[in-house]
């Protein structure tokens, strides 16, 4: 077994910091060239606690910034209009590209892949759908589908 310290969080071993005992091919041919691990020596060490304090700095300015966006986006409201049948059913559905795009109109740029949507929306009404923008932080945005009048 060969000693590591882990630059940073690797699934089912360790998260940034650590230091773990690994086979040496795994350390080898997965940690050592994709630069997930250093050896274990007195310089390694102090490097990776230097890169965990400018983490923790780091994380704690993306997760302030999430939670100012959070606030914008519960007071926002998105209005989405679609074309309905005779017995009021969707042609189509609302889907989480769609919610990013209104979001975009009103300034607030998001990546649809945040949106946390079980599946699209398929009927009119008010939805209340999830957005999660960091770690802790979730977002909830009011989606309003609305029949179009153009139809």
């Amino acid at each position: 077994m060969i000693e590591l310290i882990l630059k940073q969080d690797v699934e089912h071993l360790g998260r940034r910091g650590d230091v773990v005992k690994v086979a040496p091919g795994y350390a080898r041919n997965y940690l050592l060239p994709r630069k997930m691990a250093l050896a274990v020596t007195d310089a390694n060490r102090r490097v990776v606690e230097h890169e965990k304090k400018m983490a923790v700095v780091r994380e704690a300015e993306e997760k302030s910034a999430a939670q100012t966006l959070a606030q914008r986006i519960a007071a926002a409201e998105c209005v989405i209009a679609r074309k309905v049948g005779e017995t009021e059913t969707l042609y189509g559905s609302v889907t989480a590209a769609d919610i990013a795009e209104a979001l975009a109109v009103q300034g607030i740029e998001l990546d649809r892949r945040k949106i946390q949507l079980e599946e699209p929306i398929k009927h009119l009404g008010e939805h209340s759908v999830a957005i999660k923008l960091y770690r802790e932080v979730l977002a909830h945005v009011r989606v309003q589908v609305v029949k179009d009048e153009e139809a």
